[in-house]
């Protein structure tokens, strides 16, 4: 088999286990501290969470009625596979730290469950908390993935983020030091970013003690205020086709540090809440053109890389 000419989520996974492993999303009900007015109301201005809950995953059901489902729904292509508790929607470190370690270990009560991996933001994370995650790494894997979006203040200013671009740095190091595996995710093509903007951001990334990053492409999703940015100021936009995304994908990875994992290159909204782009491609699909290019090209992840002085 040809080897790869970026580092993939299944081959990681693969050294870490001996078994396949699935994660399965779990909503635990929790929200954001610029939804409640902590840090601001309304939320990310792209975020409609519909995008990304399966239809398993709702407040109402227990989480270890949701594990058991999400099971369930995986079970009929792997039947022996074992799985990591995905925390993914909204911030799932922000309530009271009993509750929060509650939640975790309900979730851990199921036997085919070797892991937790758990979505948040930079701002959300506390010392105590960490040394949980230490602790529970001695009998399960343990991930913890920051929402960073952009490196630029001026940009998460405009998202209604709430957060800086430092808040992000010192979680992400922070994290790391504890010997945690550690992700952030970003999304390409934000408001004002340019091609430019967007590789500084792997640059920038390139610098810090990663283990995973997730890519999304910046989509316009139904009954969020970014469509309200959007009708106001479409000058600030650019919407990408998946050709020219591919390209940037691939300049991306040139720059980026060669021993991240890329966990994913694009996010998929369901299509009723889809306005655009709307390119038809599953992500297997596009992984196949990133990796095609990456062939007509010669490159790879990391040919690029300079560390920064």
């Amino acid at each position: 088999m040809t080897k790869r000419r970026y580092n993939d989520y299944p081959s990681y996974i693969k050294k870490h286990f001996h078994e396949r492993i699935q994660k399965i999303s779990v909503n635990a009900g929790f929200t954001c501290p610029n939804r409640v007015g902590e840090k601001g109301y309304g939320g990310c201005t792209y975020c409609n969470n519909q995008t990304f809950n399966p239809a398993y995953t709702q407040t109402e059901i227990p989480i270890g009625v949701q594990i058991d489902k999400g099971i369930q729904f995986f079970r009929h292509k792997y039947s022996t596979q074992k799985y990591l508790a995905y925390f993914q929607a909204y911030t799932n470190t922000y309530d009271e730290y009993d509750v929060l370690i509650k939640k975790y270990e309900q979730a851990l009560t199921n036997a085919n469950v070797v892991g937790l991996v758990i979505g948040t933001r930079p701002d959300c994370m506390t010392d105590e908390l960490l040394e949980y995650f230490t602790s529970k790494q001695k009998t399960h894997y343990v991930s913890i993935e920051y929402g960073v979006e952009s490196t630029e203040d001026e940009t998460l200013d405009y998202i209604n983020r709430g957060h800086s671009y430092a808040e992000s740095v010192a979680a992400i190091e922070k994290t790391a030091a504890h010997g945690i595996p550690t992700g952030a995710h970003l999304i390409l093509g934000l408001p004002k970013e340019n091609r430019e903007t967007i590789l500084n951001h792997a640059r920038k990334l390139s610098e810090l003690p990663l283990t995973t990053i997730k890519l999304h492409q910046l989509q316009l999703v139904r009954g969020t205020q970014m469509m309200v940015q959007y009708k106001r100021n479409p000058e600030f936009f650019h919407l990408y086709d998946a050709d020219e995304y591919v390209d940037l994908v691939v300049d991306f990875l040139e720059i980026l540090h060669p021993e991240f994992v890329v966990e994913r290159f694009i996010s998929q909204s369901p299509d009723k809440l889809l306005i655009a782009p709307r390119w038809g491609l599953k992500n297997f699909e596009f992984v196949a053109r990133v990796e095609k290019r990456l062939e007509e090209r010669n490159t790879y992840q990391g040919r690029l890389h300079k560390v920064l002085v």
